[in-house]
């Protein structure tokens, strides 16, 4: 009897360890996961167009939280532990960067960097000056709109100051999106667009507001804002596959993006 009992604490210790290690190593996971994810490299999903063609709905991206340096917006839920950047590091322009949109400070926006601060931007019959410097785009072709697929958009390639090229898809060079007043960019701030640009809520319109509205604070972006730069793709889905279908998923996924550099 005695050794039958000294055998069942055993097994009872045996059992309480296993679950002991198993409940640590569940939270040092955790733990490493917020780390990463604070410091290194968080990822993000493209819920809308404003991005195409560079982007595409249903692309999964990780965001590189060391490039431009930390500010209380890297951390999660933007615990306002210290205010600021520390270890900071400019955008450049052309960069593809996800950033804190000026309207709310909580909401997630992902736009390209087309004015840096002190620059002067302006838009003229659909053609983007910057410094009253008109920046080259070449057509590439004419394809569906993915917005409307009634309509024809024109594909370009844009190359902006300093060098870097990337595609822009245009509807028309008409309304008032395509011919605005000149913006200053206020130091410390940077003037965001998307590459689909005539169906994106940017600084153009203040995220969403009025077009000309002199409420500049919602229209730039404050440095402290940027998250990060996009670096690559590493899953996209058409979305024709809904979750509950998985034996549609393979069918589903964009192979040829996974795995590709943002530019």
């Amino acid at each position: 009897m005695k050794s039958k009992s000294v055998s069942t604490d055993l097994t009872k210790k045996k059992s309480t360890g296993g679950i002991v290690d198993t409940a640590k190593t569940i939270v040092y996971a955790v733990l490493i996961a917020l780390v990463v994810r604070t410091v290194a490299f968080e990822p993000f999903n493209i819920p809308s167009g404003s991005m195409v063609p560079t982007l595409l709905v249903g692309d999964y991206l990780f965001v590189s939280k060391f490039t431009y340096g930390y500010s209380r917006y890297s951390l999660p839920f933007g615990v306002p532990l210290f205010s600021g950047r520390i270890f900071s590091h400019p955008p450049k322009r052309g960069d593809v960067a996800v950033f804190k949109v000026p309207t709310d400070n909580s909401t997630d926006f992902i736009k390209r960097v087309i004015g840096l601060p002190g620059d002067r931007i302006q838009m003229r019959q659909g053609e983007l000056f910057i410094n009253d410097q008109l920046v080259p785009r070449r057509k590439i072709t004419q394809e569906l709109c993915p917005d409307n697929v009634f309509d024809m958009c024109t594909l370009y390639v844009e190359t902006l100051p300093g060098g870097v090229a990337h595609n822009i898809l245009k509807k028309t060079d008409q309304g008032p999106v395509n011919n605005t007043k000149v913006y200053n960019v206020p130091e410390d701030n940077y003037f965001m667009m998307g590459d689909n640009r005539d169906n994106s809520s940017d600084s153009r319109v203040a995220f969403g507001g009025k077009l000309n509205t002199p409420d500049d604070e919602i229209r730039y972006v404050p440095a402290d804002n940027l998250v990060g730069p996009a670096r690559f793709i590493f899953f996209s889905t058409d979305l024709t596959a809904p979750w509950w279908q998985f034996w549609k998923w393979p069918f589903a996924i964009r192979y040829n993006r996974l795995f590709h550099g943002v530019n």
